[in-house]
């Protein structure tokens, strides 16, 4: 018999490394899932992570999408320095703005 080595596909984990758990500090770690919850996953890690973190994130969605999340996601969300140099890492020319009040607002008026 050959020994099959399984290869996990990209998108297809079903829970973060466990050195994620520090930048989910205010959340259940165990329930956040790495594909219902990326744009949470995205901000906090931009936020709070470390160059691992980012590495994972560009690795396990891919450049492209973690650029598209970015721009589509209000500047708010974001720490100041972290926008910055993400933006200047990902040539991010125009982000999404609205006030936090705003983003507030039409996430009540969806339920």
């Amino acid at each position: 018999m050959q020994n099959k080595t399984k290869i996990k596909a990209v998108g297809c984990l079903s829970k973060l490394p466990q050195n994620f758990k520090p930048l989910f500090w205010s959340y259940n770690f165990l329930t956040i899932d790495p594909e219902r919850n990326i744009e949470r996953i995205i901000i906090n890690t931009i936020n709070y992570g470390r160059w691992e973190h980012w590495q994972w994130i560009f690795r396990h969605y891919g450049i492209k999408k973690v650029k598209e999340i970015i721009e589509d996601t209000s500047v708010s969300e974001f720490r100041q320095r972290a926008l910055k140099l993400v933006s200047l890492l990902l040539k991010i020319k125009k982000i999404k703005y609205a006030s936090r009040s705003a983003k507030i607002q039409a996430e009540r008026n969806t339920f």
